[in-house]
């Protein structure tokens, strides 16, 4: 009698990339995390969406571009400055690899 291992197909959910807030209030959460006078819950909430923008740019440029052209190269760059560098926020650490919960 010899034990069977069983694999388990373990189904990764994918998390919406649709943006949750307006613009209004998106603008308003980046001054005042700017100006240092953000309150916790608030600053998650502008931590996830900007999250959102940096995967979506990469999404969008890996689908763009030819696998040998530059900008695909340099993807991670480029939509690094756009969105984190660019508003004066410093980027969180190992943001890139998060992005495989919003797509493959």
């Amino acid at each position: 009698m010899s034990k069977k291992s069983i694999k388990t197909n373990k189904k990764r959910i994918r998390k919406s990339l649709k943006y949750k807030l307006s613009d209004k209030k998106y603008n308003k959460l980046i001054k005042e995390k700017k100006s240092k006078k953000i309150s916790k819950k608030n600053n998650k909430l502008l931590d996830k969406e900007l999250q959102k923008k940096y995967c979506k740019c990469i999404k969008t440029l890996k689908k763009k571009y030819p696998k040998k052209s530059n900008i695909y190269i340099g993807k991670f760059g480029i939509c690094m400055n756009s969105v984190y560098k660019n508003r004066g926020f410093k980027p969180p650490y190992n943001i890139s690899n998060k992005c495989k919960e919003y797509y493959n």
